[in-house]
């Protein structure tokens, strides 16, 4: 294999796949090195088209499995038709301080297979919140920076949704919505007649619902309302690394992907001011090498790029690449996925709906919007829905003619709505590197020290009250809500720790996602985020990557870099 590129990436998740097409298709010879192994689109999902009696516990693990993996058994999406594409606890163990549980997907793809899917536009107001709102720094971005490179990653990867003019969450470039069904409506017309400030619409997805020349282009197709993505999609129906960026990067001769690839570091070059590549670990043969690159991309999800900035030291900078002022993994933040509400509603007993829609409505942000008007900062996104329960009450025995007969009858309608808050990045939050434990790779074990405050607690009340009163307000009957009080991290969106920002005093990277006192090095993951938002991330990831590829090489054009 060759060991010197134009631009190596560092994770093939989400962001990754995004840096290496964007690089591959300017023309840059890639390197994309990924920690877990090879995955390839249709070849390797292996439950896609299985039906739930083709698994020993109808989809469950087993309680074995359970009692070895307590951690990552608790991740959404989580089963014996995926449990394939996350770790297992054993095998990448790290130091909580206090309960954080951190969920990962070690392949090709990363977790991009298994992500939620949802891609709301930030609005302009998040941009500038932090600041107005006193909780934080702004961004040395603005909404009409990142817009047009939102309309250039929703173009390619295919996100349905309506346009709703909504200045909580913008439009941008959709395919057709799956639509809500006929209680949905219902409770979109009864919550936004009693709150009119209040909208409940088709949310934003990374789902097609129409094949358009673009995705046959990519090999994808329409999604097939199977509502079993996580498995891996055989169809390409919704986007990951494996059946987009990284195939289509690959067509371009310019991809070369080494997976079982352990980032040990980023190496610094004293004269140059600038990496000069990466230090890799083989994952098999525990051999060592280096890889070198004008140019370097870090994608490998959040707090593993962390763990790699932290761990890349050199007598320039002996805590971590580019952290002169202590600021490398600290205000590492998440979302707020605490509550949960749900209900039920009597009436349409005569309507059913059409497949498994693998969608749901989303409630847009209504609390402090633009300005401050809760006693909390941030807002919250409201995903919600309406369903058929599986079958209708009976209390006679479980087994028979009869009970089969009531099993073919859907029971009630059944309403529910989950919050997805914004947290506040705190220098207390942070994560950092072990003096004294190691893994099998002889790194050393990441620590983190992340929790919740006052803020959340406030904000997790809120939305128990409005949810209930907004079921209330929609006819519901028997609503039940709480606080479950999970860990941080199985919100799977951890953000921060790397921020962007305006001076090396207060940030780790500029507007480009370019490292202040590091030049040639970017990072585009969640690491790289200044605020939350309300809104889930991934988009916003795609956006920035796609952005700063951009950058980087007109820079490298002008040899700046």
């Amino acid at each position: 294999m060759e060991t010197s590129y134009d631009a190596i990436v560092i994770g093939s998740g989400i962001s990754g796949g995004w840096a290496a097409k964007e690089l591959c298709e300017k023309g840059l010879k890639t390197l994309v090195l990924e920690r877990g192994r090879d995955i390839k689109h249709i070849k390797d999902y292996p439950t896609a088209t299985m039906a739930p009696w083709d698994f020993q516990y109808r989809g469950r693990v087993s309680r074995e499995y359970i009692e070895k993996n307590p951690l990552i058994s608790k991740a959404a999406g989580f089963g014996d038709d995926t449990k394939h594409f996350f770790i297992q606890d054993a095998d990448h163990p790290y130091i909580q301080e206090k309960p954080f549980d951190w969920i990962r997907g070690y392949q090709v793809g990363g977790k991009s297979l298994i992500w939620g899917r949802a891609c709301q536009r930030w609005s302009p107001y998040e941009f500038t919140a932090p600041e107005r709102q006193g909780y934080g720094m702004n961004w040395p971005i603005n909404y009409q920076d990142i817009a047009p490179w939102y309309s250039h990653v929703e173009k390619f990867v295919g996100v349905c949704g309506s346009r709703d003019g909504l200045e909580a969450m913008p439009d941008g470039e959709f395919l057709p919505p799956f639509g809500l069904n006929c209680v949905e409506t219902h409770m979109r017309d009864k919550i936004k007649a009693t709150y009119p400030d209040r909208h409940m619409v088709d949310a934003r997805w990374a789902q097609i619902t129409r094949a358009d020349e673009i995705y046959l282009q990519q090999g994808r197709g329409k999604c097939q309302a199977r509502n079993m993505c996580m498995r891996g999609c055989p169809f390409g129906g919704y986007f990951s690394s494996v059946s987009s960026t990284l195939p289509w990067a690959e067509k371009t001769g310019n991809l070369t992907l080494r997976p079982h690839s352990v980032v040990h570091s980023i190496l610094y070059n004293e004269g140059t001011k600038k990496a000069s590549g990466v230090r890799v670990i083989d994952a098999v043969s525990k051999e060592e090498m280096t890889f070198h690159a004008k140019v370097i991309f870090l994608n490998a999800s959040a707090l593993n790029s962390l763990l790699i900035l932290l761990h890349s030291k050199s007598s320039r900078f002996p805590e971590g690449l580019g952290n002169e002022y202590d600021l490398l993994g600290r205000y590492v933040a998440f979302h707020n996925y605490r509550s949960y509400t749900s209900g039920q509603l009597d009436g349409f007993e005569d309507k059913y709906y059409y497949g498994r829609n693998p969608t749901e409505p989303i409630i847009a942000n209504y609390r402090n919007l633009g300005k401050q008007t809760m006693d909390f900062a941030g807002g919250y996104t409201i995903f919600t829905g309406a369903y058929r329960s599986g079958f209708e009450t009976y209390e006679g025995p479980q087994f028979g003619p009869e009970f089969k007969e009531h099993m073919t009858r859907p029971g009630p309608w059944r309403v529910y709505m989950y919050m997805q808050g914004e947290t506040i990045p705190k220098e207390t939050n942070r994560v950092s590197l072990s003096d004294s434990e190691k893994d099998p790779w002889g790194i050393p074990l990441l620590v983190t020290d992340v929790g919740y405050d006052d803020n959340d607690d406030r904000m997790v009340k809120d939305f128990m009250q409005e949810s209930v009163d907004m079921m209330h307000a929609a006819g519901c009957r028997d609503i039940s809500t709480g606080d479950n009080h999970q860990a941080p991290g199985l919100d799977i969106h951890e953000m921060g720790g790397c921020r962007m920002g305006t001076n090396p005093k207060n940030s780790m990277l500029n507007a480009w996602n370019q490292m202040h006192l590091c030049k040639n090095v970017f990072v585009t993951d969640g690491a790289c985020m200044t605020s939350t938002g309300n809104q889930s991330p991934s988009i916003l990831y795609m956006a920035l990557t796609a952005r700063a590829v951009s950058h980087a090489v007109d820079e490298l054009n002008k040899r700046n870099l």
